[in-house]
């Protein structure tokens, strides 16, 4: 088991492994049957990626609305006074250019040699209809950086708004190879042949695999959990090899 360190001057940032809320933005709790709505914690690639990081969630009392307007960014909220014991700039948030704004993190995570952290935007970034959920920036932080001093966030479009509530989650960060050490090259004839063996194995095994979870859902799409079973079947396969 791996170990991410933590060292925090902003409170209530209260890191920890990515969630899925349903009821929330994961989606309602409607059950895989036939004439449900799709749901996005129904997939379960989505659900395994959505959990793979870390959550901080907004740690201020008060609302941030960011909009554009004219081109550039405009931060609507109101911050008050700075805290007590604050060493950083204050109000925490700031424009950018006319493109990105910051907001001043100060957070350390340690990890371990050889891996670094990766900032990206939330998975609720994914499943929001309302597109005012903030879209954090890709960045690589290396492990002997010792503090993330600022994330950076992409504006809406001129007229959109982004909208930092308390307690909600508004980044992820992953845990990553320090370096992406592959290449990609051609895949082998006898390789190729198996993969797509194994491809016609399932194809053809599909309805036993899913004879108990296939269902139709309001929209007339057709699921089924042969994933989840394959999947569940890997999983217990490793654990009794380990």
């Amino acid at each position: 088991m791996h170990q991410v360190k933590v060292r925090s001057y902003t409170p209530n940032l209260a890191p920890r492994r990515t969630k899925l809320e349903s009821p929330g933005w994961a989606g309602e709790r409607q059950p895989r049957k036939d004439g449900a709505m799709e749901q996005a914690w129904h997939c379960l690639p989505f659900s395994e990626a959505a959990r793979y990081g870390i959550e901080l969630f907004y740690p201020y009392p008060n609302t941030l609305a960011v909009g554009t307007r004219g081109g550039r960014v405009h931060l609507a909220g109101d911050f008050g006074p700075p805290p007590e014991q604050h060493g950083g700039e204050w109000p925490p948030f700031r424009p950018f250019g006319d493109l990105y704004y910051t907001f001043q993190l100060s957070l350390d995570l340690k990890v371990e040699e050889g891996f670094a952290i990766r900032t990206e935007p939330h998975p609720r970034f994914y499943t929001d209809p309302t597109h005012t959920t903030p879209v954090a920036i890709p960045a690589l932080i290396r492990r002997w950086w010792p503090m993330t001093y600022f994330l950076v966030f992409k504006a809406p479009p001129e007229g959109g708004v982004h909208i930092f509530r308390p307690g909600e989650p508004f980044v992820q960060i992953l845990v990553v190879p320090e370096e992406a050490e592959f290449e990609l090259v051609a895949m082998g004839e006898d390789e190729a042949a198996e993969r797509a063996l194994q491809s016609e194995r399932i194809y053809e095994s599909r309805g036993r695999l899913a004879a108990d979870s296939t269902w139709t859902s309001a929209t007339d799409t057709v699921f089924d959990g042969t994933y989840r079973h394959m999947l569940s079947a890997a999983a217990g396969r490793a654990k009794r090899e380990r």
